[in-house]
């Protein structure tokens, strides 16, 4: 298999002649140039990622990746750990948020079981690359080893080469895990280097005196592990979990095959940031898709340069808003590939 340096080493920039041409025609179609805004911009980028000056409207998977974390037993969660495989089951059912908003999307989801504390046996659907059988409690020590978490790291990488080889041509990122909000602020804490208390949110609803324990909790994690900040292999192994590795693996993935993902929210952007860590021009091949209701997610972004599509206050993570943002990425490229020129149409331009 190659290796993390491996990929890194082959994800390439995007080539500004692209973008170029993809304005040249944006620039002539029958309305005033820059009117769609944002739109323009996304398939402008869509455009230069393909490197298609007329790319067709891809064929889409939200890839689901779940995994249990040992800190939920500190009582960091307003939900028991046992919801995380419970969740799985309903993934794989097509009961929840986000396979509702996936076909809404015309979207694939897959369903990965990373590292879920629970052995599924025979499970139609499930796509089972178990690492660890969760990670360990944080307060107490690495939640992986360093081998452990370049394993999930690969995990995602594997996967976005196999599914580009099924036609898939554009990814987006989805999580299930009881508990890791605290890691995905533990990894924001660290790689901002902003304290605790200013990037962990209530997660799935505590009250406040939990929040204040939950703060204790990442401090103690950071305290206990000293993770590396110049390392995010080294952050992901002491602090992080193995859907946030995975998540990871495929972005990086994603990258060096010049292929689109689209980001979700606080905890897949934890796992974003690993991979940026790693290769920052991973982000070119980023689209953020919105910014949730959990402060972490913003501290990210920005450390980042990501804006993100979308503000809706969403936190329930599972690819629910990278779902929503697809649809908005297929309006782009529909207004570029299928809105007539001023010459097409035999309207006068502005001259």
């Amino acid at each position: 298999m190659e290796t993390i340096k491996g990929v890194c080493g082959n994800i390439v920039p995007l080539k500004n002649e692209y973008f170029i041409k993809a304005q040249s025609r944006l620039d002539i179609l029958t309305k005033p140039q820059g009117s769609l805004g944002q739109l323009e911009q996304f398939a402008a980028r869509l455009v230069t990622i393909y490197e298609d000056e007329m790319p067709s409207i891809p064929k889409k998977a939200v890839f689901v990746f779940a995994g249990d974390h040992g800190v939920a037993e500190e009582g960091v969660s307003a939900f028991p750990a046992e919801v995380t495989p419970q969740m799985v089951l309903n993934f794989l059912r097509g009961g929840a948020g986000i396979n509702v908003l996936a076909r809404h999307a015309g979207a694939d989801v897959l369903v990965i079981d990373a590292g879920v504390n629970y052995d599924f046996k025979d499970c139609p659907g499930l796509i089972q690359k178990k690492v660890v059988y969760g990670t360990k409690n944080i307060t107490k020590g690495p939640a992986m080893s360093r081998d452990e978490a370049i394993k999930c790291v690969n995990v995602g990488i594997a996967l976005a080469r196999e599914y580009a080889q099924k036609g898939i041509k554009m990814f987006a990122t989805g999580e299930m895990g009881i508990a890791n909000t605290t890691p995905s602020s533990a990894i924001a804490a660290v790689v901002t280097g902003r304290p605790v208390k200013e990037v962990t949110g209530k997660g799935t609803g505590i009250g406040d005196a939990d929040l204040s324990k939950k703060i204790a909790v990442i401090e103690r994690a950071i305290a206990v592990n000293a993770p590396d900040a110049a390392d995010p292999i080294d952050v992901l192994a002491k602090i992080g979990g193995a859907e946030i590795g995975a998540i990871a693996g495929l972005c990086l993935g994603a990258a060096q095959l010049r292929l689109p993902v689209v980001i979700d929210g606080f905890i897949s952007t934890a796992g974003a940031v690993i991979a940026y860590g790693l290769n920052a021009m991973v982000k070119e091949y980023m689209f953020s898709a919105h910014r949730s209701y959990e402060i972490g997610h913003r501290a990210i972004l920005e450390h980042m340069g990501l804006t993100p599509m979308l503000e809706l206050d969403m936190r329930l993570g599972e690819g629910t808003g990278a779902a929503i943002a697809m649809t908005i990425l297929d309006a782009s490229l529909k207004i570029y590939r299928e809105m007539a020129t001023f010459q097409d149409a035999g309207v006068s331009d502005k001259s």
